[in-house]
């Protein structure tokens, strides 16, 4: 059923929907867009503004408490979206005339049930162009920040407590904007070369990643799952953070790897194409339809060493085999991809408090499938001490048939131990963890 209306009534539908109902922004938006009969460029707009305010939501907030005198949480959830929306087209979008974004809004405001909504959508939007746009950044430095970068101020405090000031000033500007797209090639099908072609030839601007070998940046193009190449095979999508994490893991053909949390199956994939697709990957997931992801990717990319299946990996398996390799991604709080899905920084706290025990049961699993001689990797995609840090230091303590294993210095550009934290400005990738250990005995 197609979804009528313009541009920014879909989106208003879409924020509403989203407070009214936990979900993935990026899964919430692909799947109505894909519904929608909206045009190219209408879509183009609806996915800029609904990410905009999503990612801007606490400096918007500041701007309508500061001028209705009322938090933006005791309004009326649709009437907070639509000033929102307008607030962001004023101050972030350069193509919207000021005139539009405004009576747009009072537009869909006018579909209230209470006639008065419009005047002070009006009267608000107004009164904030008259006073040049100006946004109320607050007294403290914590305060400012949090508005500035609409950062809440308990991760900033979080960040400034276990990083220094000028790491946590560049997580909290990297953490805005659009993600940079990065593929991986599939070296079992294609040269990095033969890929830049094809997209040359599909019209899309790219450039090879220098970072690691068979990474590839895409800059224009629109949904890559539309493309020849993506249907042949020819590669995945996958952020560098995640290429380096798999790199760290160094694995050799005839090799048998375990992919411990492995969906929806970026990682598996290039551990098979790094073995040349000779040796044994198995991949696992707690979850049957995920699982299934990994398998039809797998055969997507021509990817025959990958076996999937269920498992929990909280718990030892006796059926799994022993492995030259074990990389264990686990569950996260995802703190270092908020500019992907920046809905994950509004979170409670307390609702990542847990996942600490989590990823320790899931390691400590993991670790007896490994050989002796053989590497474990522990990884996340969060930038949380007690995530990262602490978890590996609490493995270390309490398992002394392992050890730290340096990390090559020329897959970071430096020497860092056994363990690393990649921040987003550091190669313009995912914000990411990765530890590297060696079982001795």
């Amino acid at each position: 059923m197609l979804i009528l209306g313009n541009a920014r009534k879909t989106v208003l539908k879409l924020l509403t929907k989203l407070d009214k109902n936990a979900s993935y922004s990026n899964i919430l938006l692909d799947d109505t867009l894909e519904k929608s009969d909206l045009s190219m460029q209408d879509k183009k707009f609806a996915s800029a503004l609904f990410y905009g305010v999503l990612e801007r939501k606490i400096t918007l907030d500041a701007v309508i408490k500061y001028y209705s005198k009322r938090p933006a949480d005791k309004l009326n959830i649709q009437v907070r979206n639509i000033l929102r929306m307008a607030i962001y087209q004023l101050c972030y979008m350069d193509s919207v005339p000021d005139s539009a974004a405004v009576n747009e809004a009072v537009k869909l405001s006018k579909s209230s049930r209470n006639p008065a909504v419009s005047g002070f959508v009006n009267g608000l939007l107004r009164s904030f162009i008259r006073d040049e746009k100006k946004i109320p950044f607050g007294k403290s430095i914590t305060e400012k920040l949090s508005v500035e970068y609409s950062c809440p101020e308990w991760l900033i405090d979080k960040w400034l407590n276990e990083y220094n000031d000028d790491v946590t000033l560049s997580m909290l500007k990297t953490s805005l904007g659009q993600a940079q797209t990065t593929v991986r090639v599939n070296n079992t099908k294609c040269t990095v070369n033969e890929f830049i072609d094809e997209l040359n030839e599909a019209g899309i601007s790219c450039d090879i990643n220098p970072c690691t070998d068979n990474a590839v940046d895409l800059f224009s193009g629109g949904a890559v799952e539309r493309l020849d190449s993506y249907k042949y095979g020819h590669f995945h999508v996958q952020d560098l953070s995640s290429q380096l994490c798999c790199k760290a893991l160094d694995p050799k053909e005839d090799d048998t790897v375990l992919d411990i949390c492995a969906a929806p199956g970026g990682k598996s994939f290039t551990i098979a194409e790094m073995m040349n697709n000779k040796g044994k990957v198995l991949s696992f997931d707690l979850h049957e339809n995920r699982v299934r992801l990994i398998r039809q990717g797998a055969s997507r990319l021509g990817l025959t060493i990958i076996e999937a299946d269920l498992n929990n990996g909280k718990e030892y398996n006796e059926n799994i085999p022993k492995a030259d390799r074990v990389l264990c991604d686990v569950p996260c709080s995802g703190l270092g991809v908020i500019r992907r899905k920046p809905e994950i920084k509004y979170k409670n706290p307390e609702d990542f408090e847990k996942l600490p025990e989590i990823q320790y049961s899931i390691l400590s699993a993991s670790a007896n499938y490994v050989k002796a001689g053989g590497v474990l990797v522990y990884s996340t995609c969060s930038l949380s001490r007690a995530e990262n840090d602490d978890v590996v230091e609490r493995f270390l303590e309490n398992n002394n048939d392992f050890e730290p294993c340096e990390l090559d210095e020329n897959i970071f550009g430096e020497s860092c131990g056994y363990k690393v934290s990649i921040t987003p400005d550091k190669f313009s990738s995912d914000g990411f963890f990765i530890a590297k250990l060696v079982r001795v005995r």
